[in-house]
């Protein structure tokens, strides 16, 4: 069951390692920081109000203790000591609770002013932290995209090794196609293949094919030259019948005028 455990512990570290974006994290740590800056003087306003609170009660236990102080003395004035006593006793009470309002307020002064230190080095720990984590994250964001142009010039990054794969394959079909049709090719050529559409011929058939192509274009080209040399002597010789049948009419002819002369 440990090891079970430790192997459970060490898979979901790992999952969360891949799902963990160091910038993400550095935004929920400054919201945090923020949050608590916020409590801080949030605690800072609530001393203070209290402060102000005590001092408003001071004020008012001052003023009754004033006005205790000058009934006693117009009772004394009347010769009503009694009266003279018993506002001098209230005003002692009231005096007393004036010095213990008066230690409080101090106190609260105190604490007042230990917060709003506290908030002060609190903003200026938030201040650097927020620096920093937009240097982190941006050399983070520059980081991650140097790596990704390196990947892809590289092609050994998710996408790129999906097209060099792809590539790889269609260079492996067109390699298998081409050979397996060179191959058929020489079959029919050889024989070893029966070619139905009888268009195939073999090595033999073919060279007899040519010969046989090129005597027949051979021997028509032998009968027009015949043709054409026919056709020259029967030319030729049709001119020199008409001339010789010219010369024996004229031949003739000339007797008879030889005879009327």
């Amino acid at each position: 069951m440990k090891r079970m455990g430790m192997i459970f512990r060490a898979k979901a570290n790992k999952a969360l390692d891949r799902a963990e974006d160091p910038r993400e994290t550095l935004d929920y740590s400054y919201q945090k920081q923020l949050e608590l800056l916020q409590k801080v003087r949030r605690g800072v306003a609530d001393v203070a109000t209290s402060r102000k609170r005590l001092e408003l009660q001071l004020n008012q236990l001052q003023g009754q203790s004033s006005k205790l102080e000058d009934q006693g003395r117009k009772a004394l004035a009347l010769g009503r000591e009694d009266l003279a006593r018993e506002a001098l006793s209230r005003r002692a009470a009231l005096q007393q609770q004036v010095t213990d309002l008066e230690t409080q307020h101090t106190t609260l002064q105190g604490e007042e002013e230990k917060l709003t230190l506290a908030a002060q080095r609190l903003q200026a720990k938030v201040d650097a932290f927020r620096t920093k984590k937009e240097t982190i994250k941006a050399t983070y964001t520059a980081a991650q995209a140097q790596t990704r142009i390196g990947e892809a010039f590289s092609g050994i990054s998710e996408e790129m090794g999906d097209v060099g794969l792809a590539i790889q394959r269609a260079e492996d079909k067109t390699q298998q196609l081409q050979a397996r049709a060179g191959a058929i090719d020489e079959l029919l050529a050889s024989g070893a293949l029966d070619d139905p559409t009888g268009t195939a011929k073999d090595d033999i058939a073919a060279e007899l094919d040519r010969i046989s192509g090129g005597s027949d274009v051979e021997l028509e080209l032998q009968r027009m030259k015949a043709e054409l040399a026919g056709g020259s002597s029967s030319s030729q010789q049709a001119i020199e019948g008409g001339t010789q049948d010219g010369a024996q009419q004229s031949q003739q002819s000339s007797p008879h005028k030889f005879d009327k002369q």
